[in-house]
């Protein structure tokens, strides 16, 4: 069974809607290993709403922390210390897809960040998303990842940016699986629509 960590570049890229896509397409179980602030309507509760499909378990973060902030940061304010024993991958005979918070060098405590909850047999999807400095901080990501032996592919979110979106996979030399376009909504449909069209991609990583 695969497991797939989706990570991001920056915050507010698009990694649940990304998450929500690749659970469904694959039936995947989810899980959250910190969630941080908005515990009344976690990134959790937003993959089940928007998943079709019967199948996914949706499995309890490590850590669900009151404070919208930088993982370390609200922990602390909970007075509390992010351990890694504690984010354990959830047993699953399924596949499972693993959502990280912001991106890979989040710390988690004064040691450890988001990178170190990142298993080596885990497939790792960047979410990449158009900005000034998207470019840089894309293959920043990438490269860190590739320093660490992890196989990675490229998730663009938003609008097509052609010359953006090639000179990163060109540079990178990773895979791209596609785009999820500016929709107006995204809601059970929209999201099928997506995991249907990534499926085969997901599959062949």
């Amino acid at each position: 069974m695969k497991r797939f960590f989706v990570t991001g570049i920056s915050t507010e890229v698009g990694k649940t809607i990304a998450s929500s896509i690749i659970t469904e397409a694959l039936e995947a179980d989810y899980w959250k290993p910190i969630q941080a602030g908005d515990l009344d309507n976690s990134d959790s509760h937003k993959v089940r709403s928007l998943i079709s499909n019967p199948n996914t378990v949706i499995h309890k973060s490590g850590y669900e922390l009151k404070t919208p902030m930088s993982p370390h940061a609200a922990a602390e304010i909970d007075n509390i210390t992010i351990e890694l024993d504690r984010l354990r991958e959830p047993k699953t005979d399924n596949h499972l897809v693993v959502e990280g918070a912001g991106g890979l060098l989040v710390p988690l405590n004064d040691f450890d960040t988001i990178m170190d909850i990142i298993l080596p047999n885990y497939k790792v999807i960047v979410v990449s998303r158009h900005y000034l400095g998207s470019i840089n901080h894309t293959l920043l990501t990438l490269e860190s990842l590739q320093q660490r032996g992890y196989q990675a592919a490229i998730l663009f979110s938003g609008n097509e940016n052609v010359t953006t979106e090639s000179i990163i996979a060109k540079k990178s030399g990773l895979p791209v699986l596609g785009r999820i376009e500016e929709e107006a909504t995204f809601d059970k449909q929209v999201i099928k629509k997506y995991a249907d069209s990534l499926k085969s991609a997901l599959l062949a990583l």
